[in-house]
Formats: C-alpha cells, sequence, structure tokens
C-alpha cells in the first residue's frame, strides 16, 4: 500500500490515546511485528538502546500495578494530598495498568554508548539514549495504531523504576 504524504500525515494525525481496553489477547505474531517496527527506530549513535519488555500474564501485569501502586501512594502522601485523593489518584493509575491485554515496558540502556568520562559528554549520551528510546516508543504507537489495536503512553514506571525492575527482574542497568 502507498499512501501519498498528505495521506500518510492525516493517517499519523488520526492516532489517539486509548485508555480503556477490552480483554481480548493480543497474538503474539502481532506483538512481535509491532516490536520490530519499533526497533527500527532512529537511534543516536546507532546504539539502538532500547529494550521492550512484553507483560502479557494478567497475574504479572496486576503485581507490577500493585508495586507501582505503593510507590506512587508514598509520593502522593509526601506531596500532602488527602488519603482520599490519594487512594482515588492510585486506584485510577493501578486500573489503567491492571486492564489491558499486554503492557510493553520500554526501558533503556547505555550498555553500547560510548564510554566518555562523567560530566557534560556523559550526561549527553544518557540524553540520546532517551531520545531514542522515545523515538521507538513513537513507532510502537503508530504501529499499534497500524494494526487496529488501541494504546496509550503512560509514564507510571518513570516513577517507580525501582517497582518496576525488581518485580519484573530486570538488569540493573535498564
Amino acid at each position: 500500500m502507498s499512501l501519498t504524504p498528505e495521506a500518510l500525515l492525516a493517517w499519523m494525525e488520526s492516532r489517539r490515546s486509548i485508555r480503556s481496553f477490552d480483554d481480548r489477547p493480543v497474538p503474539r505474531p502481532l506483538l512481535e511485528r509491532i516490536l520490530q517496527a519499533a526497533g527500527a527506530a532512529p537511534s543516536a549513535h546507532n546504539t539502538q538502546p532500547w529494550r521492550f519488555v512484553v507483560v502479557s500474564a494478567s497475574e504479572e501485569r496486576r503485581r507490577l500495578a500493585d508495586r507501582m501502586a505503593d510507590e506512587f501512594r508514598r509520593d502522593l502522601r509526601a506531596d500532602g494530598l488527602s488519603d482520599a485523593e490519594v487512594e482515588q489518584r492510585v486506584g485510577r493509575a493501578a486500573e489503567r495498568l491492571g486492564t489491558e491485554p499486554a503492557a510493553i515496558i520500554l526501558c533503556g540502556t547505555t550498555a553500547g554508548a560510548d564510554r566518555v568520562p562523567g560530566g557534560r559528554r556523559e550526561q549527553a549520551e544518557r540524553t540520546m539514549m532517551l531520545q531514542s528510546v522515545s523515538l521507538a516508543g513513537g513507532q510502537l504507537l503508530l504501529a499499534a495504531h497500524a494494526a487496529g489495536l488501541g494504546a496509550c503512553s503512560m509514564c507510571g514506571p518513570l516513577f517507580a523504576p525501582q517497582a518496576v525492575r525488581e518485580t519484573l527482574r530486570l538488569p540493573t542497568d535498564w
């Protein structure tokens, strides 16, 4: 299928963030195809620093949601929110992660980055890794859209990296 530039732009603009999911499983070959498209994203120095963790088992998604909720709850209490507001916000966040048929956690690593002395250049390498992972995330969302799937970028794992790392048993440099 060939799209005109205008048709491609219109299709890209038709992607929406979906936050309510049905419980139909996403077939593994379709998930693999989406990840393949995400992995074709450009990256700084061609390091391809992204790592994708697919969490499709409902028990594992629920365990991850519970661990992240614990950290979110602590953060919100430290912000001075009332118990009622804390539980409302935590419940809403946990519900999103626990109801989709699959979650793809985007991770980044600087393992393939240039080894530079600390300071400004080391920070630049980290920033390039984050930009590269973000580009892969954007392509992942577009690939899901192309496959007719609803998807949404959720930033909760950024606020609870230790909980995510421990729950999913991820390497420490992810």
